[in-house]
């Protein structure tokens, strides 16, 4: 898959069109879409083409439960669009993206829902909104992201790697932990693979890692006690806590400029952020979650950016920027 050219006027007119209706109109989805269903998966694959000869895969694996349900609407109605702009302007080379749904094998019906890699608008649009948003979870504080880890483990073929060894990214939204294991009688339930035993999560992590590079991306800061650290163990720095899950879009593709080297630095970040409009009290918010791994990266471009009082501190660099 990964067919076709990106539009952003065709993108901003998909989103706009709909921005103002009620997110049963924009996810009309009541059980999983039989061709996001994954039994019987194989591959889901972001191939280069004529039309894309760097392709990149990303992955966006949504958490889809009661509490989560608010960064699919923002992504469809508003957000997506920026993503795709900020990745253009910091040029990145032919992406591709893949939407999953993440809920709780152990109480819901629909706990995986797998897409396609997609470089159009009008398909990135489709698997977004083809996602069913089941609105459960097990209310037992944890969700079944280890299984969308594993699956994209095992089951995708990604050219950027392949040819150019350059590992995909992963963005998986969430606020719970991860089951400790996953169970290979879920396993052979869901998708079809039978497994000898059990895979823990560090275990499913690690295999990932060898394709991806994984972000758990926190929506607030309510509620990052709960599940920071289990997180933090499993990823290291790539945690990403945000403080407004309207900043999705922005934190996620400033990971990928980040990581990538396209900007050098938060401050070169955070004038392409400005120039898309992004307000002073929303940039700071959007530099605040992004902070931690500039610094990881050594990409901070200057005195720690750690969100302090001084004038050196990530809000002194902002007002700079403002100036």
């Amino acid at each position: 898959m990964g067919y076709g050219n990106y539009s952003s006027q065709a993108h901003d007119a998909i989103v706009q069109k709909r921005a103002k209706e009620p997110v049963q109109e924009v996810f009309q989805q009541t059980g999983c879409h039989p061709l996001m269903n994954p039994k019987g998966l194989r591959l889901r694959e972001a191939r280069d083409s004529a039309e894309h000869p760097n392709s990149l895969g990303i992955v966006f694996a949504l958490d889809v439960t009661g509490s989560m349900g608010t960064i699919p609407k923002l992504m469809a109605t508003q957000m997506l669009p920026k993503f795709m702009k900020i990745l253009t302007d910091c040029h990145v080379k032919d992406p591709q993206l893949l939407f999953m749904a993440v809920g709780d094998a152990t109480s819901d019906q629909a706990p995986l829902q797998v897409g396609q890699f997609e470089s159009t608008a009008q398909l990135m649009d489709q698997w977004l909104t083809w996602s069913y948003l089941e609105g459960r979870g097990g209310g037992n504080n944890h969700e079944s992201y280890e299984l969308a880890l594993y699956t994209l483990a095992q089951h995708t073929a990604m050219d950027c790697w392949e040819k150019r060894q350059k590992k995909g990214y992963v963005f998986l939204t969430g606020d719970e932990l991860p089951f400790p294991s996953l169970s290979k009688h879920v396993v052979e339930s869901l998708i079809g693979d039978r497994l000898d035993q059990d895979l823990t999560a560090e275990e499913i992590v690690a295999e990932l890692q060898k394709t991806f590079v994984p972000f758990f991306v926190i929506p607030d800061q309510k509620r990052r006690e709960n599940c920071e650290a289990r997180w933090r163990e499993l990823l290291g720095d790539h945690v990403l806590c945000m403080s407004n899950p309207q900043d999705i879009c922005y934190v996620s593709a400033g990971a990928v400029c980040l990581y990538e080297g396209l900007v050098p630095d938060m401050d070169a970040l955070g004038r392409v952020f400005k120039d898309m409009g992004l307000e002073y009290g929303d940039l700071s918010s959007v530099m605040r979650a992004l902070t931690p791994l500039a610094e990881a990266l050594g990409r901070t471009g200057g005195p720690a950016m750690t969100g302090g009082k001084s004038p050196e501190g990530v809000l002194g660099r902002i007002v700079q920027l403002f100036k």
